[in-house]
């Protein structure tokens, strides 16, 4: 069960043994990824971008233009709907490409990869601001290519994530510290090899039908890791295949994806199949510890499970070979060995390859004869479809093998029971079968071959029984050494190391635990569970695991699967299984997905089987765990041969019971009717008897009190040991249907309490008490029933032994046998008050809308009915508040909530009901006398609390000036430049409080007098439909109240009790009441893409291409309680064409936020302020608050005195003194912040708050769609009118103006050769621009011919920009393409970009150097060159630091930067320049020209006249070109010229003198 194991690590999940339904079905998944920037990218002047890549879906960012550090915040959202074992294993891969369009692909700089699995075992699922570390998988040797910044959640059904509000933002700049990887793996990893060794594979199933000539399999190998993908070679035909081939992956270590697929595939024409799957999780076979080992396995089998044998053209269970769900047979097994390298990244010989051949066959040790022993004792509950059908059960262990091959024989013995078909005693429904075995029991047997591998197996099973018992020691003592691997002996070092460890933590806990630790103690066992569960799985397999199946008529119907280790014997108890030589009750089930579903519920057959594993040489006690008291029948031999195992047991002994059943009551079912009821009956099954209760109509509670009595129960063994292991009992609990048969609801399972003959009948074990048993249907519970067991031996004397029964009591209930009373709670009276207030929210029923509704209350059997609401529209309150009744109870008693609409003619229509499982919550507990009155202890209570001054500002909002060093003075903070969004962003620590999730989740759904119940209707959603979730069951909401009190109280009656209300005092009426709604918009975040181009354009109000939109806006809606009493916010994308979709909507209780006693209505501001933008918005001042919250909780107060104190109910608070003016609301306040600390009525009143709602979508539902922040302010009309709404509308940009004046450069680096002078120099020029304004780049006259790297400018670069002072980010509006509508905003940090050039007249310009300023924190420029230093910008945390918005001018001198070859970086250049900052207005009064140019020129640069240097002085020219550069060339020429004149004067004069010579003259 590799992968449920890990399902279960991610989910929390079930127990290994137990497959999840989870890791099957395909589930919504969302991916969302926001790419915010990158740093450090390797590479000149790149102009990167980002692609995100999950499986096979591309999303790229826009591409950003001549920069390193590029800035993106782009949002992604990738949907999947794949189960989860899938989605787990997809890769998602962040790369970063340079200058990718449509005409090439791009060069790739680094990529960074890791599994979702691994996103999603991260607290609250996901990374955030984490830089994630590129590399090139090329090009290992390289180190990191530059790192990208973002945040990565993963979000299934009904997560949400939680967003940190804003961090400090120069921690996020610090990237090694916040490395995109998980807890515990270190920053720095290493390359390394994968080695993955395979050898060969056996007992591969037949692939193709016989019709076909080639009946063989062409099977090959295919490995898939971390997005990589390896195969060995293709062996033709043959079902045994030897490839000795090798596979190696490259990639970092550790690696962040968990698992490796192997995959026997079958290589076929049309398209290859899979054979098998088998997940290898690295982390079984790895350990990280101190004492730790790489990855190693093997060599060693595996072994793969998957479809059924038989082959079919269209095999249904596919899937199951490619690893999803529980495989149902023995598919193959596979020989292999997994080695790990660290690589060396100085070693020469590092690339990556995949296939290597593989010499040799690694010794494995020899095969032992393995025998298997099984009898059926009992074969019941067969599924009554098939029980008139001859039935078979086949067992199998590994294949049937009819070819013998060496070493790998197996003999399989079946038996084939036919019959009938016996019904199962069931008084009114036949259906379920048994076998009718009685007291013969068949058996079978295997022998079979295989590896003695035993040890793995036995160490696993101690540490199963450890973590069955929590503790023993291991052992190491192992016949036969030849078949260790690495990976044995190590994992035998590391579980006796763990086992060791825990072992001490348990007992150093022992003698810790307190009351007050209990609970982490309890937490930190089922730490201790899960790791030794952990480490129970065995990576190397051995013994494959037995199938027993089920066979109808040729047809496989159902199968159960028992793991080898669970029957294996050992001679030594800890080692042994825990099932082997036992008799185990197993429930067989349909295989595949179908098994999951409704049909999968009902038990396909309930077998009781014995089971024993062992070597054959063992074999001696494989009988000793079966009950006793049988003959064995064997096949008659021959004399002289072997004996063998029987083939049926005869049992000569038994038993019979009585078993007593007493169905109490049931609570919290499924609901399985349309009505959202269900009308439930108990089956109970026990042996091969069943019995019914009766059918209890239209409840999901019921209360059945009744004795079901099963006589003559023959058991077989002896009576010791059915008293201490009795058979199980199953109940089944299901909905009788009128018509059709009954649905199935839940199963349990219980054991009875058993009386043996010989035993009084009496305490402490009889009679039996109730006890709840969890109800199951599928995998989900769906309740819980109530109910006792016994089973009663019938002695010689027969029945006249055993306890009596009391006949019916009830004359009405006709033969039907109640609980009897030593068994059945004793009861005490309760009077349960209701508050009954209104209904909301109903849908229709039947079509029709609901008109005339009342609400009925029932309570074990007793209840009341509300008043009727006349007509619902006009007001859906009720007129009578409280009513109450009397119940005898004990086990608080569900209460069931139903609504019923009264329609003409004295019809009912059930609308929707409600069943309130645990009443606890509603129990009314009297105060103690000690809080009603605090005078009786004589003292005063003094709270003082002591004011500090928010972040230093006094009354006014000025900032107190301080003296620090030389730290320039900070100038007095302008009143008007603060307004609500100061207050919003420094809120984030001080003035409002930001509450990351809803409002109501903070202060319990604001129901401190007022519930709201959901009423539900229609069937229950089961799993496999995944559509219908409760949330579509809610037809609407009951409000109102409960309250339980014993009725012997004497209640303490107060002077003002109104008895009509009952224990429900001082609440407010329920009359129509008109409120003034205004709704504060803030803004919405990481909303879920709507157009195409993977944004949205969201609007409350219309906001263009954006996924964080800031809306800032306040709307007044007025309504009318209890009509309008839900508020919905909804988000739309406007389209241009065609209809608005709905991005997200979220609704808001506003009713229960109005009565709320935490005063929900206006959220309490930190000051009190008369205007200004901290203005208090609540028409009732703090005294008038205060006053109203003394008088309606009977408080004394409040007085107020002298010295900033004010007393109530004896309680003294201390106030600021020094606020003059309305000193008594300043003292109100503080002790309206404070009131959670009044005795009796004190609660804590909301404060100014903006809340973070979730954005969800009706067809999505339980997926977050983004977040919106808002809040909500309630006036009632009838009080004082509120001033007028707060503004929060955006901030404006404000408009200013940049110039930097380039004066010189210094030390440019020289990169061009003088063609005639050879001196190196450059043609200098400096660039510059703005980040994001990448097209308004501007640039300097070229400096030529520079020969010492100095350069003069004197020119001016005018940068005109809107920035946001408090966000401090620049505003930049421009449209994305030529097509777009209209113009996008973006928000981009302040960032001046500088770049030094070598200009070039015919090939394109050498880029030299850059500087990037960040105009709130850069280095102080320096004052000389000298001075300057690469340190400041390789050192920038030591260096002193301006803000350009502060110090409006700065000049000096700063460094430019490359990075060499070595990817260091390297002083390139220094520029002289001068920034100076001025806004708007002040850049229109004094007006600059960008150069040189109009007005306020700057003056022409001194610069010596290089141009035309070499015309002048033409022959130092020549003699530097002769003389230096081109010397030895000339020295050439002259030669070559030389022997040519020779050659041609010898050519020439050559024939003339050999006619002399010839003619002699």
């Amino acid at each position: 069960t590799e992968n449920l194991d890990r399902d279960g690590m991610f989910m929390g999940g079930p127990d290994p043994d137990t497959v999840s339904l989870a890791s099957v079905t395909a589930v919504t998944t969302n991916v969302s990824v926001t790419v915010i920037e990158a740093r450090q990218l390797v590479g000149l002047n790149m102009d990167p971008m980002v692609c995100v890549e999950i499986g096979e879906d591309k999303k790229y960012t826009s591409m950003k233009e001549s920069t390193n550090c590029p800035y993106y915040n782009e949002y992604f959202v990738f949907d999947f709907h794949v189960p989860p074992d899938v989605m787990f294993d997809k890769i998602l891969k962040l790369s970063v490409i340079h200058s990718k369009n449509l005409l090439r692909s791009g060069t790739l700089v680094g990529t960074f990869k890791l599994d979702v699995g691994t996103i999603y075992s991260q607290p609250e699922h996901q990374f955030y601001h984490k830089w994630a570390l590129l590399s090139d998988p090329d090009d290992i040797t390289a180190g990191c290519k530059g790192y990208v910044k973002c945040d990565i959640a993963v979000v299934a059904k009904g997560d949400t994530i939680k967003t940190p509000h804003k961090a400090n933002e120069s921690d996020e700049d610090d990237i090694e510290g916040n490395l995109l990887i998980p807890e515990g793996v270190p920053a720095e990893r290493q390359w390394a090899r994968y080695y993955l060794k395979i050898y060969r594979a056996e007992g591969l199933p037949r692939m193709n039908t016989s019709i076909m000539a080639n009946d063989l399999v062409d099977p090959y190998v295919q490995v898939q890791f971390a997005g990589q993908k390896g195969k060995t070679s293709v062996q033709k035909s043959c079902y045994e295949p030897i490839w000795n081939e090798q596979i190696v992956f490259t990639e970092m270590f550790p690696p962040l994806c968990k698992r490796m697929k192997l995959q026997i595939r079958d290589s076929d024409k049309v398209n290859d199949v899979a054979i098998g799957t088998h997940f290898l999780d690295l982390r079984k076979i790895s350990n990280d510890g101190d004492k730790g080992f790489l990855p190693t396995l093997g060599p060693a089998w595996v072994n793969m499970y998957g479809s059924t044998r038989t082959y079919t053209l269209m095999d249904e269970y596919q899937e199951l070979n490619e690893g999803l769900g529980e495989g149902v047979s023995f598919r193959a097994r596979l020989l292999i060995s997994l080695g790990v390298e660290i690589l060396d990244p100085s070693s020469p010989d590092i690339t990556s390859s995949t296939e290597v051949q593989v010499e040799g066959v690694p010794n494995i040790s020899e095969v032992e004869e393995f025998f298997l022993f099984g009898s059926f004792l009992e074969a019941t509950m067969i599924d009554r479809k098939i029980g008139d059908k001859p039935i078979s059960f086949e067992v199998t262990i590994g294949i049937l093998h009819y070819l013998l091959s060496s070493n790998f024989k197996i003999l399989l013995c079946l038996f084939l029971f036919f019959c009938a078909g016996f019904w199962l005693n069931v008084s009114d429904l036949r259906n379920y079968f048994h076998l009718p075995y009685f007291e013969r029991k068949p058996c079978i047997y295997i022998k079979s071959w295989w590896q003695d591998q035993r040890r793995r197996l036995y160490n696993a099973n101690i540490i199963d029984n450890v973590a069955d018992k929590l503790f023993i020691s291991l052992a190491n003592k192992d016949q036969n050494q030849s078949g260790r691997t690495k990976l044995d002996r190590e994992r035998l070092k590391l579980c006796l190391s763990e086992v060791e460890a825990i072992g001490q933590q348990a007992k150093a806990m022992r003698s810790q635990v307190k009351k007050s630790t209990v609970r982490d103690k309890l937490k930190l066992a089922q730490n201790f569970l899960t790791k030794l569960r952990f480490l129970a799985d065995e990576p190397q397999h051995s013994v494959p695991d037995v199938f027993i199946w089920m066979i109808s008529n040729g047809k496989r119907i159902a199968y159960a699967r028992v793991p080898s280790k669970d029957i294996l014997y050992s001679s030594i108890d800890e080692e042994r299984g825990k099932e082997c030589g036992k008799v185990k009750t197993i429930f067989l089930r349909i295989p595949g997905k179908k098994g999951f579903g409704p049909a999968g519920w009902t038990v396909q057959s309930k077998i009781e089987i014995y089971l024993w594993l062992g070597l054959n040489r063992q074999r001696k006690d494989y009988l000793n765990g079966l009950p006793n008291g049988f003959e064995e029948n064997k096949l008659s031999k021959g004399p002289g041969m072997p004996t063998s195992p029987p083939i049926s047991l005869t049992y000569m002994m038994k038993q019979i019971f009585q078993l007593r059943v007493h169905m109490y009551q049931a609570r919290s079912l499924f609901a399985a009717d349309s009505t959202g009821l269900s009308d439930p009956f108990a089956r109970v099954f026990f042996s091969t008897q069943s019995q019914v209760t009766e059918v209890l109509a239209e409840t999901l509670c019921p209360t059945w009190d009744q004795l079901l009595v099963f006589e003559n129960v023959e058991l077989f063994g002896e009576a010791t040991e059915l008293r201490d292991d009795p058979p199980i009992i199953v109940i089944e609990i299901y909905d009788q249907d009128t018509v059709g048969k009954a649905d199935f609801m839940g199963r349990t399972f219980a054991k009875p309490v058993v009386k043996m003959a010989d035993e009084h009948y009496g305490p402490p074990r009889f009679p039996p008490q109730l006890e709840y048993y969890q109800i199951y249907r599928g995998n989900c519970t769906a309740g819980e029933m109530l109910a006792a067991f016994e089973l009663l031996q019938i002695g010689p004397n027969g029945k006249a032994d055993l306890p009596p029964i009391d006949g019916p009591t009830d004359m009405e209930r006709g033969p039907i046998l109640p609980v009897p009373l030593g068994i059945r709670p004793v009861l005490s009276k309760y009077r349960i008050e209701v508050l009954f207030w209104g209904l909301r929210d109903l849908k229709r029923v039947n079509l029709a809308q609901v008109d005339r509704p009342r609400v009925d209350i029932e309570c074990a059997g007793k209840g009341v009915q509300s008043a009727l609401i006349p007509n619902y529209k006009k007001n859906p309150n009720f007129s009578t508040l409280v009513k109450w009744f009397e119940v005898n109870e004990l086990l608080h008693p569900p209460l069931n909530i139903r609504v019923v609409d009264c329609r003409a003619f004295g019809r009912y229509t059930l609308v929707g009901s409600n069943a309130v499982t645990s009443l606890r919550k509603f129990i009314y507990r009297a105060t103690d006398k000690q809080a009603n009155n605090y005078s009786t202890m004589g003292k005063n209570y003094v709270c003082c609390f002591l004011y500090k001054k928010d972040d230093g500002k006094d009354g006014n909002g000025k900032k107190k000036k301080r003296k620090k060093g030389d730290e320039p003075e900070e100038e007095e903070l302008d009143e008007s430049m603060l307004d609500w969004w100061s207050k919003y962003f420094a809120s984030i620590e001080t003035l409002t409080e930001v509450y990351p999730k809803e409002l109501e989740s903070e202060f319990d759904n604001f129901e401190d007098w007022l519930h709201s119940f959901n009423l539900f209707r229609g069937k229950g959603g089961d799993d496999d439909d995944q559509n219908v979730t409760d949330e579509d069951r809610i037809v609407g909401k009951f409000k109102g109240s409960l309250c339980m009190y014993k009725v012997s109280d004497d209640m303490p009656r107060d002077m003002s009790f109104d008895s009509n209300m009952g224990m429900f005092q001082n609440i407010p009426h329920n009359d129509p009441i008109n409120v003034l709604v205004r709704i504060y918009v803030i803004r919405a975040t990481d909303l879920h893409p709507a157009d195409i181009n993977g944004k949205a354009d969201p609007y409350i109000n219309y906001i263009s291409k954006q996924l964080n939109p800031l809306f800032g806006k306040s709307f007044d809606v007025e309504a009318t309680f209890p009509m309008d009493s839900t508020l919905t916010v909804s988000i739309y994308d406007w389209d241009l064409v065609g209809t608005d979709d709905l991005i997200g909507e979220t609704k808001l209780d506003l009713e229960n936020r109005f009565y709320s006693k935490h005063r929900a209505t206006c959220g309490i501001a930190c000051n009190y302020a008369i205007h200004g933008y901290n203005v208090w918005r609540d028409p009732m001042k703090p005294t008038q608050i205060l006053a109203k919250l003394c008088k309606d909780g009977k408080l004394d107060g409040p007085h107020y005195g002298p010295g900033g104190r004010v007393k109530v109910e004896n309680r003294v608070f201390m106030g600021p003194t020094e606020i003059e003016d309305e000193n008594d609301e300043h003292l109100a306040l503080t002790v309206l912040k404070h009131w959670e600390d009044i005795p009796r009525v004190g609660c804590k009143l909301i404060p100014e708050h903006v809340e973070t709602r979730p954005l969800l979508h009706p067809d999505k539902p339980g997926i977050e769609q983004g977040r919106i922040e808002m809040w909500v302010d309630m006036f009632p009309k009838d009080m004082t009118a509120p001033g007028p709404a707060l503004d929060i509308s955006p901030r404006k940009p404000k408009k200013f103006e940049l110039r930097v004046i380039i004066w010189n450069t210094d030390e440019v680096v020289l990169e061009d050769d003088d063609i005639f002078t050879g001196e190196k120099s450059s043609d200098i020029f400096v660039r510059g621009w703005l980040k994001g304004q990448q097209e308004d780049k501007q640039d300097t006259d070229v400096h030529y011919h520079s020969i010492t790297g100095e350069g003069n400018f004197n020119w001016r670069f005018v940068y005109p920009f809107d920035y946001l002072m408090a966000e401090e980010k620049i505003v930049i509006s421009k449209k994305e393409s030529m097509f777009a509508w209209d113009e996008t905003e973006y928000k981009i940090p302040a960032r001046l970009n500088l770049q030094v050039w070598d200009a070039d007249h015919f090939s394109a310009d050498d880029f030299l150097g850059a500087i990037e300023l960040d105009l709130n924190r850069f280095p102080r420029g320096a004052k000389t060159a000298k001075q300057c230093t690469i340190e400041m910008v390789t050192n920038e945390a030591e260096m002193p630091m301006v803000s350009i918005f502060k110090q409006k001018r700065v000049k000096g001198w700063w460094p430019f930067v490359a990075r060499n070859e070595e990817d260091e970086f390297e002083l390139t250049g220094k520029v002289e320049a001068e920034l100076h900052l001025l806004t708007g207005e002040e850049a229109e009064k004094s007006p600059a020209g960008e150069g040189r140019n109009e007005p306020d020129p700057l003056e022409k640069p001194n610069r010596p006249d290089t141009s035309l240097l070499w015309f002048l002085t033409p022959f130092k020219a020549i003699k530097h070109l002769v003389c230096t550069q081109y010397k030895w060339l000339a020295i050439k020429i002259v030669t070559a010229l030389l022997l040519l004149a020779m050659l041609a004067l010898f050519l020439y004069s050559m024939p003339g003198y050999m006619v002399k010579k010839m003619l002699g003259a």
